[in-house]
């Protein structure tokens, strides 16, 4: 086969895949979206409050400040 044809072929294929991908309404993915970064928020207000904590820990046990 060719490559102009390989080519063709893979296009042809990718563009009849997508067409049968259930794709998410606006509201969805808005909705979703908000989610992801409002979890991201709040894992790195965590983790960014346990570092503080443990950095504080450090310090007062073994530098003595």
């Amino acid at each position: 086969m060719s490559e102009g044809k390989s080519r063709g072929g893979f296009i042809s294929e990718t563009v009849a895949e997508l067409k049968k991908v259930t794709w998410l309404s606006w509201n969805e993915a808005l909705r979703l979206t908000a989610l992801v970064l409002g979890i991201s928020v709040a894992v790195g207000l965590l983790l960014g409050g346990l570092d503080y904590i443990f950095s504080e820990v450090v310090k007062k046990l073994f530098v003595g400040g």
